[in-house]
């Protein structure tokens, strides 16, 4: 009997060709379409588990002749990521929503339903790679999360979460090719998606309004307060911290001669601090919820580390430091910020992550 295979397709290109390479490599595929009951977006790019999307993978899974099942996944989506979402947001903090769905509902629960079909792998159009390494004193297989051949378009910052049991049961077909080659071979597969527009960046934001979405959700929640300089000097006000993220420049209503960035979100003081651009660089800052791919940090390392999606990942050390990792950088960086998922590399591996937790350290 062929091998099965569960291909979480969200009617992308992406997902479509990881679906259409596991096909051709002979594997019994079938495609499976989170729904979270969301709306089509209203901009140029499409929502991957709207009403399009769905119908995007059902097409693709009929040209290809591989079953389709669609999984409401609705509740889980708002347990564990949009609950967080609006909770850090109310917070000062800045969520990476991404990070939770990979963790939470794609690398768990979709797994779990690939197992109870009877696959041994879920496939997903991630750009990443996975490694195998052995282990020499113990001659036992271990697996290495590495970044994907196609550099701008890696997404392992977004999976550091994984651990060893996952990822003996996951394939990311993609991890060796470009975008470009990824479209020309949905092209030579003949499926209608080849030149769709890749998906809006949070599923759930069907206008990519974070803004709206919050007003929305949370009534009262939501309070103006004063912004102030370096000093504590009040300057202006602000709608609420949950509408303010670190480095933010634009959007504050303060004239002050020069450019002004945020630098700091203080939630028990409803404050938001500005200052001058240097003033938002900083050289420390501590993680929370640490995860590492092999096993738990035990002494100081070395390692580069990449504290958003676009940021250039820098030299750094990483140190245990209590239930929590410090992150020291070797050159100050612009806009550690409160929420967002830092992510420690040794070259193109992974070692693993953790959530920004404080931007510095006095």
């Amino acid at each position: 009997m062929k091998e099965r295979i569960i291909v979480a397709m969200s009617g992308g290109v992406d997902s479509s060709v990881a679906a259409a390479l596991l096909k051709e490599e002979d594997y019994e595929v079938i495609g499976m379409t989170m729904c979270f009951n969301l709306p089509d977006a209203t901009g140029k790019r499409p929502a991957c588990c709207g009403p399009q999307g769905i119908e995007d993978a059902r097409r693709v899974c009929h040209k290809l002749g591989i079953k389709h099942y669609v999984v409401n996944m609705q509740k889980d989506l708002e347990k564990y990521v949009i609950k967080d979402f609006v909770y850090e947001y109310l917070r000062g903090r800045t969520p990476n929503p991404c990070v939770r769905c990979n963790q939470y509902l794609k690398f768990d629960i979709l797994l779990k339903k690939a197992f109870s079909l009877d696959a041994k792998f879920l496939a997903t159009g991630h750009y990443a790679r996975i490694g195998k390494a052995q282990y020499s004193i113990l001659n036992t297989q271990y697996y290495l999360l590495k970044k994907a051949k196609d550099k701008l378009k890696d997404q392992s910052y977004f999976l550091y979460r994984l651990d060893q049991k996952q990822l003996k049961h996951i394939l990311f077909p993609l991890g060796n090719y470009a975008k470009d080659e990824i479209r020309n071979l949905a092209r030579k597969f003949n499926l209608a998606v080849a030149d769709k527009l890749g998906s809006q960046e949070i599923c759930f934001l069907p206008d990519t309004d974070y803004r709206s979405f919050l007003k929305a959700r949370i009534k009262k929640g939501i309070k103006p307060g004063f912004i102030v300089n370096m000093e504590g000097k009040i300057l202006g006000r602000h709608k609420g911290i949950a509408f303010y993220t670190i480095g933010q420049r634009q959007g504050l209503g303060i004239a002050m001669g020069y450019p002004v960035y945020i630098v700091k979100i203080d939630p028990k003081n409803n404050q938001i601090t500005v200052g001058k651009k240097e003033d938002a660089y900083k050289r420390e800052f501590l993680v929370r919820e640490a995860s590492f791919i092999l096993a738990p940090l035990k002494k100081k390392v070395a390692a580069k580390v990449r504290i958003r999606y676009n940021h250039k990942e820098a030299q750094a050390e990483i140190i245990p430091f209590e239930d929590k990792i410090k992150v020291k950088f070797k050159k100050s960086q612009f806009a550690i910020t409160p929420g967002q998922s830092a992510v420690f590399y040794d070259k193109d591996i992974v070692l693993g992550g953790g959530i920004i937790d404080e931007e510095r350290i006095d």
